[in-house]
């Protein structure tokens, strides 16, 4: 039977993925769980498996899919939608197959931004440790209406559309940053139903000036690379809210600590961190953390740091589990798999395309 190598393997991964391989996949392959990393030094324990399973913060470079190839891999399936974490030209010479899963439970990701946002402006949390502690002053925790304050959204993909549903429920007024969805004319695309909530597209420097929050909802590109970095902060509204979901490097850590410090920024949500593959999904509680920067972060009253959590809903997890092992038996029985960014060879994402849809 063949074989399948899962790494940076929680204890929800290996439920879902074991469910679903037994419910609809039972004669597909067999799995072997790794708790750790997929990267150089571990490569080799994928010795022997047809396919590799990988994560957002697994490290597949080109020498660890040489290793991988060497070893007789040749699928490497993605349970997320990013894909800046592996070279795909690399795959392409290689001619490995690569499928990622582009959209599970957009809302999922939406409504954590919601909360974040929410959070952030109410102080929920603040509020929370104080009544813990007997202390039942509101001093300090005062927020502001979001009916009739204008957001801001950076990629309006299946998440950033469905974020922009709920802040219009808000009542909010809506701009986008998307040169693809606002020229596309695409019935089935974005555009049609963004503007149908008031929305307008309008040039990043304009959202930047006119937003009272900012959420990004863009992949990770080298164009996107620090969308949000010391230029376009200084272009920023002046105590505007910035809110990221999407990928960690659209945010210049040290720029934005900047902002802070300034009070530019009014308040900066994060569930995705530029360095968080050394610390996101394991227990750090007991260790010092050397994360100057990160640690810098989290002295902000006015800062929310969350541990890469939005898509975590049993919904967003039992998809990705489905359309995973789909993936690989598309692979497998050569079928044509949508969600393809390599295979045979052929390389069928654009290169450095801006924006790459979500």
């Amino acid at each position: 039977m063949r074989q399948l190598a899962v790494f940076s393997t929680k204890s929800y991964d290996k439920q879902y993925l074991s469910t679903t391989l037994q419910e609809q996949y039972p004669t597909l392959c067999e799995i072997t769980y790794h708790g750790f990393p997929l990267c150089e030094e571990t490569a080799s324990l994928a010795h022997g498996s047809d396919a590799v399973c990988a994560f957002v913060n697994d490290k597949l470079d080109a020498a660890v899919l040489r290793a991988l190839h060497a070893g007789g891999t040749r699928a490497i399936l993605l349970r997320c939608a990013g894909f800046n974490g592996i070279d795909l030209n690399a795959a392409e010479k290689l001619g490995l197959f690569v499928a990622n899963v582009p959209s599970y439970s957009p809302e999922a990701v939406a409504e954590f931004a919601v909360a974040l946002i929410q959070t952030l402006n109410r102080k929920t949390h603040r509020s929370y440790n104080r009544v813990r502690e007997g202390n039942f002053n509101i001093e300090g925790l005062l927020g502001y209406t979001l009916s009739g304050k204008t957001v801001g959204v950076v990629g309006l993909g299946r998440i950033g559309l469905s974020f922009t549903r709920i802040m219009h429920g808000f009542g909010c007024k809506l701009l986008a940053y998307d040169p693809y969805c606002a020229a596309s004319t695409d019935p089935s695309g974005g555009g049609p139903e963004f503007r149908q909530l008031d929305g307008s597209f309008v040039e990043l420097d304009e959202l930047l000036r006119e937003s009272d929050i900012i959420s990004l909802h863009c992949p990770l590109t080298e164009t996107t690379r620090h969308v949000i970095g010391p230029e376009s902060l200084k272009q920023v509204k002046p105590g505007a809210m910035i809110v990221n979901t999407s990928r960690g490097a659209l945010v210049d850590t040290q720029a934005a600590i900047e902002a802070l410090k300034t009070g530019r920024l009014g308040g900066l949500a994060l569930d995705v961190y530029e360095e968080e593959g050394a610390l996101f999904y394991d227990d750090h509680s007991g260790d010092i953390i050397h994360d100057d920067a990160l640690m810098r972060l989290m002295t902000f009253p006015n800062v929310l740091v969350c541990g890469h959590q939005a898509f975590f809903t049993d919904e967003a997890l039992r998809e990705i589990a489905t359309v995973t092992l789909g993936n690989l038996e598309d692979f497998v029985l050569r079928r044509t798999c949508r969600n393809s960014l390599v295979r045979e060879g052929h390389l069928l994402v654009e290169k450095d395309k801006e924006p790459v849809r979500l």
